[in-house]
């Protein structure tokens, strides 16, 4: 069987394309690498690299095993990472999965002031869909997910952060004297851009959208930034949620909310076997804030 080391040489090894290189990126010597990695191919009986005119290639063994090395090895860097935080003591680190239309810019705003009284602090962001931002903590790639709606499984737990609604957006020169709030009938003469998204938002939209809206929409979109873009581009409004409206906000582009105020809230969600630490914790509370000072 393989220990670590012998998973550690043959990663680099592997990545490299030589043991010249992979000593290098070990900090260690040749002959110690070529010892380590003779040592792995005894105990599992088969050999991992042959030499082809010169030069170092892989087996298929080698290609078969490098598969689920990857995948420990970077559980092993992550536990490296985790250690060095631990160690760290007031630093750290944290995973946020978002959805794509709260990372336009309430989710960076949010890490942007965070780091301003924090700045020791370091953070991975992934935009993502709500079944991968889900699954991102199922699978424990991201610490904490913000989303629309609140947890429907006994494994997550959810954080009121705060709601936004769903809002027209529409071109200034198109609509210059919109009212505080409109409907679907003030803009029966433009093409409506509909979105397919699955998710909380979606349902809302799908059931707003039913109630007022009639006719076959002219485009459809997954996401609320595309469908920003074609709004900005003339292609007709759309109904998207607050924030991606804030994001796109310009001498073009403005928006309002809709006569019948269909709110959403907005959760923070993790594992409930991961409580929260003191420091995502004081992030959640970073994220309130921005939403907050968003509504205003």
């Amino acid at each position: 069987m393989m220990n670590l080391r012998h998973i550690e040489v043959f990663h680099a090894v592997y990545q490299s394309g030589s043991v010249s290189a992979a000593a290098r990126a070990l900090n260690v010597s040749q002959p110690s690498v070529s010892k380590v990695l003779r040592h792995a191919e005894s105990r599992i009986g088969f050999p991992l690299f042959r030499v082809v005119k010169g030069r170092l290639v892989a087996t298929e063994e080698a290609h078969v095993l490098f598969h689920e090395a990857r995948e420990l090895y970077a559980r092993v860097q992550s536990l490296q990472e985790t250690t060095k935080n631990l160690r760290r003591g007031g630093e750290g680190h944290l995973r946020l999965a978002v959805l794509p239309s709260l990372g336009l810019d309430m989710a960076p705003a949010a890490v942007a002031a965070f780091r301003a009284s924090h700045p020791e602090v370091s953070f991975e962001i992934r935009t993502l869909h709500r079944e991968d931002v889900l699954r991102a903590l199922y699978e424990r790639n991201s610490d904490l997910a913000i989303i629309y709606d609140a947890p429907h499984h006994p494994q997550l737990s959810g954080i009121g952060i705060g709601s936004g609604e769903l809002v027209m957006l529409f071109r200034r020169d198109e609509f210059p004297n919109a009212p505080e709030r409109v409907s679907f009938e003030m803009f029966r003469h433009r093409d409506l851009i509909r979105l397919t998204d699955s998710g909380f938002v979606g349902s809302l939209f799908d059931r707003e959208v039913s109630e007022e809206a009639s006719g076959t929409p002219a485009i459809s979109v997954q996401t609320y930034y595309v469908a920003a873009a074609l709004v900005r581009r003339g292609a007709g409004f759309a109904v998207v949620d607050e924030f991606t409206a804030r994001a796109n906000l310009g001498d073009d582009l403005d928006f309002r909310p809709l006569t019948n105020g269909a709110r959403f809230q907005v959760f923070c969600t993790h594992l409930v076997s991961r409580p929260l630490s003191r420091l995502a914790r004081d992030f959640v509370t970073a994220l309130e804030k921005t939403l907050a000072s968003a509504a205003v």
